[in-house]
């Protein structure tokens, strides 16, 4: 009878085990099954933000081709305010060497000996008729 009772409580025990294994398993698979939709929704968002990361793309290559186009625009205006920039300069230094010269021929002048001038008297008539 202790061998009847063994194999009873043996089989009980298993029985007990495969129902624990059971339970583990279902919610095993209700973990994985809300893993797989987590997934999806990931891949989703992900294929949703690759659509916008492309169209943020295209987006900042036509501003950029824009841009390129407007410098491109510019730069002959820059290259004409450079020319002025130039010609406002030679003028410049041109006139400060004219400026030098002028002054020190001033200079030589002054170190002449004065001409005397001749006074001539003026008369003003103060009659009124």
């Amino acid at each position: 009878m202790v061998i009847q009772l063994s194999i009873a409580l043996a089989a009980v025990a298993f029985i007990c085990l495969v129902g624990f294994l059971i339970l583990t398993l279902r919610k095993g698979m209700t973990t994985l099954s809300e893993t797989n939709k987590t997934l999806v929704d990931v891949r989703n968002a992900i294929h949703g933000l690759t659509g916008e990361a492309t169209q943020l793309i295209h987006t900042a290559n036509q501003v950029t081709r824009d841009v390129k186009g407007k410098i491109k625009t510019i730069d002959p205006i820059f290259e004409s305010a450079h020319n002025v920039g130039e010609v406002i300069q030679t003028v410049t230094e041109t006139f400060k060497k004219n400026a030098s010269e002028i002054g020190q021929n001033l200079n030589q002048e002054s170190e002449k000996p004065p001409v005397k001038q001749q006074s001539i008297p003026i008369r003003v008539n103060t009659k009124f008729q």
